[in-house]
């Protein structure tokens, strides 16, 4: 069987494996395919495969009836699969398959580090250290924004999926040394803007600025929420 990967290097710079791959027949890995001025060299370099892999090159429904009738998989090294024409593939008889668990436990080790940077600003302090201000400070503490505590505050996750549940875990961690702090689970009422002020959500707590809301509702919050 042939495989061609079109853009494999987002996945695997170099510190993986694609023997599961090669043991599969005959493998043709490509860091990157340039496919901005239309799909003439994914069609070059596609042609003649029975499996095509791909993370963020699109296959449009002209260039999946062009690979046609060699092409019999598509493999996404991604969670999102709108990189594929799927009506296409599934007219063609062409199954479509991506990688729902991937980036789970980075996501929402990702969206920890966020929260915990809007809490302490740990890079801008980082920074106003090296440039001196701690320095010229009369006092010996030091801090150029508020500084926000995690014990005692209420956490919620919109989206109780995969990373969701496992933001949920970690937040759950990071409090667990607070004597307020209380197990997550998950609640099935509905989540309005009046409850989060009436619960005193960490979002009040926040800077009110739109970049840290904007981050946060994207990021982190609400949906299953976990009670202090």
């Amino acid at each position: 069987m042939k495989i061609v990967v079109l853009d494999g290097y987002t996945e695997n710079p170099g510190d993986l494996s694609w023997a599961g791959f090669e043991a599969l027949g005959s493998l043709t890995v490509y860091d990157r395919t340039p496919f901005v001025e239309g799909n003439t060299e994914i069609l070059r370099r596609a042609r003649g495969a029975e499996a095509v892999i791909v993370n963020k090159t699109p296959l449009a429904a002209e260039t999946i009836g062009a690979l046609l009738p060699e092409l019999r998989y598509i493999g996404v090294l991604a969670t999102g699969f709108n990189v594929v024409d799927i009506s296409a593939a599934k007219a063609a008889g062409i199954p479509v398959c991506n990688i729902p668990t991937y980036g789970t436990t980075a996501v929402a080790q990702f969206a920890m580090a966020l929260l915990l940077e809007l809490c302490h600003h740990v890079a801008d302090h980082s920074r106003s250290v090296k440039a001196g201000d701690w320095s010229r400070c009369p006092d010996f503490c030091y801090w150029n924004t508020p500084l926000i505590e995690l014990a005692g505050k209420t956490f919620g996750v919109i989206g109780y999926g995969r990373i969701g549940q496992a933001t949920a875990r970690l937040a759950a961690a990071t409090l667990a040394g607070s004597p307020e702090s209380r197990s997550c689970v998950p609640r099935q009422t509905a989540v309005t803007e009046k409850s989060f002020s009436s619960r005193r959500m960490f979002r009040s707590q926040l800077p009110k600025t739109a970049a840290a809301t904007s981050t946060l509702s994207s990021s982190i919050f609400f949906s299953a929420m976990c009670s202090s």
